[in-house]
């Protein structure tokens, strides 16, 4: 009887899942499917065929996909090459506490040709939890002088490491990066830098104050181990995260993910002092067949 195993069944968002499947002929093809719908019901899906050996078994932790969304070993890739149906619909989390992901795993015979159709039923199937908050972990709501997001903090009485999250330019406050952090020991402040309650609605300029005092407030709560914290960023949080580091002693260390080294499109303020962005040649930016918006040339000229 062919079975289909995820162990731990239910498990944090970036935990490692083993994904086994027994009961296979030898050598046999089959296909591996991953779906899940977001809080909108938006619809994600990944796929990569496999090759059972002499045992009729398929353990995704040594096993090699043969195709699909993904090739080679990668125990976890159907969970980080889920795509969206509907083009551009990007997989984020927003209500990190209450309700974690169901991914469905199926698992089809194949003749390595033929993607099984909507219809096609799967020889097995299991749902599989994925949470973005480990139990213990407390959430707040932030507002704190100008500083406006949510903390996340681990169970025990610390004293732990601080981290400071910051996503891309639309600035809102997304929760899923701070919530794992937490999960894993660390005190975590999910921070908005604009569309956020009363902060303005859009970015038209960077007050490193803002970030400042953001920096100082976790450094005061009284589970965060000093004398320094640190800044997980991406794309123009990224930039902005370079510059905390650059004008703030109090952070100590950073992680910078697709982000520029320069200050982009809008200026910075610190203190007075006026940091321009870079000239940029929006003539150059162009579209691509794919409909995404190419950047590599908008500062090309200088």
């Amino acid at each position: 009887m062919i079975q289909l195993t995820a162990t731990p069944a239910k498990a944090l968002f970036d935990d490692l899942v083993h994904i086994r499947a027994t009961g296979l002929t030898p050598f046999q093809i089959v296909l591996l499917q991953a779906a899940l719908k977001d809080e909108n019901g938006n619809l994600f899906h990944s796929y990569a065929y496999y090759r059972a050996d002499e045992n009729g078994e398929v353990e995704l932790e040594h096993a090699s996909a043969l195709g699909g969304d993904y090739v080679g070993v990668h125990p976890t890739g159907l969970f980080w090459s889920l795509k969206p149906e509907t083009k551009f619909t990007e997989l984020l989390k927003r209500d990190v506490i209450n309700s974690p992901f169901q991914i469905q795993l199926k698992l089809y015979d194949s003749d390595f040709t033929m993607i099984p159709g909507a219809t096609a039923p799967p020889r097995v199937s299991l749902i599989l939890e994925r949470r973005y908050v480990a139990p213990g972990v407390t959430r707040v709501q932030v507002r704190e002088g100008h500083v406006r997001g949510a903390l996340f903090v681990p169970p025990g009485e610390g004293h732990f490491p601080g981290v400071i999250n910051l996503f891309g330019n639309f600035g809102k406050l997304v929760e899923s990066r701070a919530s794992l952090l937490a999960s894993h020991g660390f005190v975590a402040l999910a921070l908005a830098y604009c569309d956020c309650e009363d902060l303005p609605s859009q970015l038209k300029k960077v007050d490193l104050e803002y970030f400042e005092e953001a920096t100082n407030f976790l450094l005061r709560h009284p589970k965060v181990l000093g004398p320094g914290i640190g800044v997980l960023s991406i794309s123009k949080g990224a930039e902005i995260g370079l510059s905390m580091a650059i004008h703030l002693k109090q952070v100590i260390a950073t992680v910078l993910i697709n982000r520029p080294n320069f200050v982009a499109l809008i200026p910075q303020v610190y203190h007075g002092q006026i940091s321009q962005p870079l000239p940029s040649s929006p003539q150059f930016v162009s579209i691509s067949n794919l409909g995404f918006v190419e950047l590599q040339q908008l500062f090309s000229g200088n």
